[in-house]
């Protein structure tokens, strides 16, 4: 599996640091929690869309491209870390923001990401409604630009495609490397799933080096069966992608639990909010209130049920976000 064959441009500080959380894992009572810190990727904070975008915008460079669009929610971590990497290599950047959490306030709407996307010179185009066909907004956009003698390359939502799961192909082989030198046996990763490429990329990674350690996705958002018909279907394009041999991965190893999305994407959940204070209290690690903020909140119920043994050793993969904390401070600054 040579990952060398496929383009890629370093906007990362990588390898991330695999760290063990001490406090956490008392106060829990077990197993061993440990957490590897995809929130310290370096590119405008952080986060897990930097291993998938150092594919991606190597792809578009390929190609000509001078332009990045892409879409996200309005607090998006995406659309935060394209116009960055768009920054990064001299490209302009055009984002459109889906309305998908409603009776949001001003603080939602303009402070966090969005601020950091005009900071950064990104051209927000439109915000639209929740349920709008978002790749086909972008479509219209990339022609339109075509027509204007633009080179747009455009990044689906997440930068979750064969290209951007690279990145998470990747992260799965970092990760075993540390461990090994940690002399640390992972039994279990856990970590927030949405758009599906981080978790297919781990799915992949972890599959095809044959280490035998199981990817548990906490959903941000769709229901478990979509879910993992989402996460599965990326999983058959990487595998394919990359010309790995067909039955590389298993359907069973796609695994999402949505018990803990609570209302609706973006919504607060009880858990979520005493997720973000417990790593902020007892590690010292800021958590994003959408998702990194409920893969936690899951993880930690998950603990409590005893899903896990006492001895196992369970590895969080925190994917950033932290910044999206201030479109929510009415949650916690009470």
């Amino acid at each position: 599996m040579q990952l060398a064959a496929f383009p890629r441009i370093r906007l990362g500080h990588l390898p991330t640091p695999l760290e063990f959380m001490p406090n956490l894992t008392k106060l829990l009572g077990g197993p061993n929690l440990y957490i590897k810190r995809d929130d310290c990727t370096g590119l405008a904070t952080g986060g897990n869309k930097t291993r998938k975008l150092e594919f991606l915008v190597a792809q578009a460079l390929d190609q000509g491209a001078d332009t990045l669009i892409t879409q996200g929610a309005v607090q998006s971590n995406h659309a935060r870390q394209t116009v960055a990497a768009a920054a990064r290599v001299g490209m302009q950047s055009k984002i459109l923001l889906e309305q998908r959490v409603q009776d949001a306030d001003e603080e939602y709407d303009q402070s966090g990401n969005v601020m950091l996307d005009h900071l950064m010179g990104g051209e927000v185009v439109a915000r639209l409604p929740a349920g709008t066909d978002m790749q086909a907004e972008m479509e219209k956009l990339a022609q339109t630009l075509r027509d204007a003698g633009r080179k747009p390359y455009v990044i689906p939502g997440g930068g979750s495609n064969p290209v951007g799961a690279l990145g998470y192909v990747s992260c799965a082989h970092e990760m075993l490397h540390q461990a090994y030198d940690m002399n640390l046996r992972i039994d279990h990763v856990v970590h927030a799933t949405g758009s599906t490429g981080t978790q297919a990329g781990l799915v992949v990674g972890l599959r095809a080096s044959n280490s035998g350690v199981p990817v548990y996705g906490v959903s941000v958002r769709a229901p478990k069966e979509k879910q993992e018909e989402n996460v599965w279907k990326l999983v058959q394009a990487t595998v394919d992608y990359m010309g790995l041999p067909a039955g590389s991965v298993e359907r069973s190893d796609v695994v999402a639990n949505s018990d803990y999305v609570g209302e609706g994407y973006g919504v607060p959940t009880e858990g979520m909010i005493e997720a973000v204070n417990l790593l902020a209290r007892h590690e010292g690690i800021l958590l994003d209130p959408v998702y990194s903020g409920k893969g936690m909140a899951g993880l930690i119920a998950l603990v409590r049920a005893g899903h896990f043994k006492k001895d196992e050793n369970v590895v969080f993969i925190h994917t950033g976000g932290a910044v999206g904390l201030y479109g929510y401070r009415r949650f916690f600054h009470k």
